[in-house]
């Protein structure tokens, strides 16, 4: 919160995705507290473009909150400099393509993006989850002989899990 707090006042933009609505509402309740505007989209939404646009424009909400399943896809969000995905989602692809959202043509300036893990929870085991995948993937599209010749059933399925 004081991370958002503190980019709204100096006029940037951020976009704050989570898995779960029920979370996404307990960040609602604080920034309601604290008298920020912010956009929300989640699969409920209705009108989304409308959202979208007043986001992106100049003097629109500087954040937006999305849930990843509704915000992963088809979501052009070049006012934001920052992304946040406060849960981690045992798939690396559907947390890149939220934040690919900020990272579409037109996008003129960096984005940081920034993921939370909480210590000791599932959060961690989600996140080794996501890099054991990750370095599956990448070593079976390099075509990594070694990797490829020690490959067991067990990583195929925790490849396609």
């Amino acid at each position: 919160m004081p991370r958002l707090v503190e980019l709204a006042e100096e006029g940037h933009k951020a976009l704050v995705f989570s898995q779960f609505t029920s979370l996404l509402a307990l960040v609602r309740q604080r920034l309601d507290a604290a008298g920020l505007t912010y956009e929300y989209l989640d699969g409920q939404t209705r009108d989304r473009a409308a959202r979208v646009a007043r986001f992106q424009s100049d003097g629109g909400a500087p954040l937006f909150l999305v849930s990843l399943k509704a915000g992963g896809l088809g979501l052009n969000l070049t006012a934001a400099g920052y992304v946040f995905i406060l849960d981690p989602w045992w798939n690396p692809a559907v947390e890149a393509q939220a934040v690919d959202r900020a990272h579409r043509i037109g996008q003129s300036r960096a984005v940081f993006a920034y993921r939370l893990i909480t210590k000791d929870t599932i959060e961690e085991r989600v996140a080794e989850l996501q890099k054991t995948k990750k370095h599956l993937a990448e070593s079976i599209l390099t075509a990594d002989a070694g990797l490829l010749q020690t490959l067991k059933r067990e990583d195929l399925e925790l490849l396609l899990s």
